[in-house]
């Protein structure tokens, strides 16, 4: 029989198996990879913080979608141009930084240029990182 130290032990493996495959996991779509690069859950609470590497090719546009939370976004390569509903179009580049509200409708039409970006969202658990927006 287990103990409760051993069975704690074999639980806080599992669990931290589970992160490490998450970890450096890639999601491609045509133009687009996002690479997870640390994901941290919070006992208890409905959302998770999510870091992830995002690497558009150029000349791609990112089509319209939403995430069932906050973006914090830092580009570190590349721009484009950057399509937020409620606000007009902007140009985005290299070292700028911007910040998407919660299931705000948003798309990026990329430049001639490979765009590599950081972003940090803070989202719902159990929902997808990012899903379609209408028109």
């Amino acid at each position: 029989m287990l103990s409760r130290r051993r069975f704690a032990a074999c639980a806080l493996c599992a669990a931290g198996g589970v992160l490490v495959a998450e970890i450096g996991a890639r999601a491609q779509t045509g133009g687009l990879t996002r690479t997870v690069l640390n994901r941290v859950e919070y006992p208890g609470d409905k959302m998770v913080t999510v870091q992830v590497l995002v690497e558009i090719a150029p000349n791609f546009a990112v089509p319209r979608h939403t995430h069932p939370g906050v973006e914090n976004a830092t580009i570190l390569e590349g721009g484009g141009v950057l399509g937020m509903k409620g606000s007009a179009d902007r140009a985005v580049g290299a070292g700028e930084s911007f910040q998407l509200p919660y299931e705000t409708p948003h798309l990026l039409r990329n430049g001639p240029a490979r765009t590599r970006i950081v972003s940090v969202y803070v989202v719902e658990k159990d929902k997808p990182l990012a899903s379609p927006a209408p028109e």
